[in-house]
């Protein structure tokens, strides 16, 4: 529950204000005939990824309990981790320029005269965001049980992704309606070190499962064995190893996997958001917030 939460509420609010620039943007130079296309990509790019998650989700649970599912979810693991990561850093260095890039396509557009080509920037920027979504979400369904995804595992990750939804419209509404400051900066830092972890985890999965196939036929060994304490298979096990990755019965490899990866990343992190931006960015974001970005 708690990893597709703060998924979907990190992606809702990027998602949000994504929205909220263009539309304040079109507003802005007198162009509100245009909001419908922008509706229409932004729809179809919610679509295409809702239709390719459940399609690529059938697929592989038809392949239940075999090497091939295992070959997939690992590829899909690997995936979400890389994507989580690079999706972290480039908030952390584009957000700046977000405004002024979708400006630029909006302007482009227009002066196309093309309702396809309005239609098409909604779609390409809220494109991205549903599928990295569509990605985690299927990564955090295959991982969040040892034994495969229970219909009771099932229905709270689809719970904690609807609360993440909700949350997150709640949040853009108070930004843009009520005039409510937040801190977005700081925002998409935190979020961004707790997605870390979630791809530290994803990475162990990965290991295991490349252990379990033969591809890493080295590190096998258990480094200790917490089953009596806790259990992978229990509830608060399992909560655990969605969240951290954490195993009751970790190898050598996953374990260096694990802590490089977060040393690494976390590290980088750091250094990078220590670095002074080429010019101020106001700190909180108000009512008019969507500039707060640029």
């Amino acid at each position: 529950m708690i990893p597709t939460f703060v998924i979907f509420l990190r992606e809702g609010v990027e998602a949000s204000m994504i929205v909220a620039i263009l539309l304040a943007y079109l507003d802005k130079i007198g162009q509100r005939r245009h909001f419908r296309e922008i509706f229409i990509g932004v729809g179809a790019a919610l679509l295409l990824a809702l239709v390719g998650g459940v399609t690529i989700y059938l697929c592989i649970d038809s392949y239940n309990g075999s090497r091939t599912q295992t070959i997939f979810e690992t590829a899909t693991y690997l995936l979400a981790a890389l994507v989580l990561t690079y999706m972290t850093f480039w908030m952390q260095r584009h957000s700046r320029l977000m405004t002024s890039e979708l400006q630029q396509k909006s302007d482009a557009a227009i002066e196309g005269s093309s309702r396809f080509g309005i239609a098409a920037v909604g779609f390409t920027t809220v494109c991205r965001e549903s599928l990295e979504t569509m990605v985690f979400t299927l990564a955090i369904v295959f991982a969040s049980s040892t034994q495969g995804p229970t219909p009771v595992n099932t229905r709270w990750l689809l719970f904690g992704a609807l609360a993440g939804l909700v949350v997150a419209l709640g949040l853009a509404f108070g930004m843009y309606k009520v005039g409510l400051k937040v801190n977005l900066k700081r925002f998409f830092q935190v979020l961004g070190l707790i997605l870390m972890f979630f791809a530290a985890g994803l990475l162990v999965d990965a290991v295991q499962n490349m252990q379990r196939l033969g591809w890493l036929p080295f590190g096998q060994q258990v480094m200790w064995s917490s089953k009596s304490v806790v259990a992978e298979s229990s509830s608060f096990g399992d909560a655990l190893h969605s969240l951290i990755g954490y195993a009751d019965q970790p190898t050598v490899l996953q374990a260096i996997v694990w802590i490089a990866y977060l040393a690494i990343c976390l590290t980088a992190f750091y250094v990078k958001g220590r670095k002074r931006p080429p010019t101020a960015v106001p700190s909180t974001v108000p009512v008019s917030g969507v500039a707060g970005l640029s």
